[in-house]
């Protein structure tokens, strides 16, 4: 299977979060699956600790990508084609870091880990929590 975990997700993975359903943390750490963190995530979380809604405890920017790493999380670039999907994406919330997110997994054929329920209003695949 080919996941893409939503930022919440991978930011519980990486503290050891029990709020992450355990089946959940066992799909990320199965080798027998694809995990993709997306550039997406990590840019939406360095603004989030920009504001100060994000505490993390180094610099986000090396932080982050060094996390992905340890775990052996694959990156996700933003490419043309998953930009080019935001013109058939229905208009349903107006967070771009979402939206965006949704476009890479429908373009990339990814299942989703999120507990964000917005993202049943559109047709992405998401991994069930239960």
């Amino acid at each position: 299977m080919k996941l893409l975990l939503d930022t919440h997700v991978f930011l519980w993975f990486i503290v050891g979060s029990n709020r992450l359903p355990s089946h959940w943390r066992a799909s990320i750490e199965s080798t027998s699956n694809d995990v993709y963190l997306s550039v997406i995530s990590v840019w939406e979380a360095i603004i989030k600790h920009g504001i100060g809604k994000l505490a993390l405890p180094k610099d986000p920017g090396e932080y982050l990508p060094a996390q992905r790493r340890r775990h052996q999380i694959s990156d996700l670039e933003l490419d043309e084609a998953s930009v080019a999907r935001l013109t058939k994406l229905p208009a349903i919330h107006r967070d771009p870091f979402d939206r965006m997110l949704a476009c890479q997994a429908l373009e990339h054929d990814l299942v989703l880990m999120t507990v964000d329920p917005v993202f049943r209003s559109y047709s992405v695949s998401i991994l069930p929590t239960t």
